[in-house]
């Protein structure tokens, strides 16, 4: 876990964060994750991961605010 790549979006756009969000799912291999880190609870972009990634990813909360969350988002290796 200590080897997982940070993403910070706080300081990022709205519009850009889920685009980076998802560009960095993408860019995963199979078994390793990152940790987002976010400004909000970020339980929309849960919805959307299970809308579009159900059974391909897992998400674990590290911190759960009241002002930082952090998330850790990883690529599920195929059974």
């Amino acid at each position: 876990m200590s080897d997982d790549r940070i993403l910070d979006v706080r300081t990022e756009i709205p519009k850009r964060r889920h685009e980076l969000i998802f560009e960095t799912f993408t860019d995963l291999t199979p078994g390793s994750a990152y940790v987002l880190v976010n400004d909000h609870d970020p339980k929309p972009l849960y919805y959307q991961f299970e809308a579009e990634h159900a059974g391909s990813y897992s998400w674990e909360y590290l911190e759960e605010g009241p002002e930082v969350w952090r998330v850790r988002i990883g690529r599920v290796e195929p059974a």
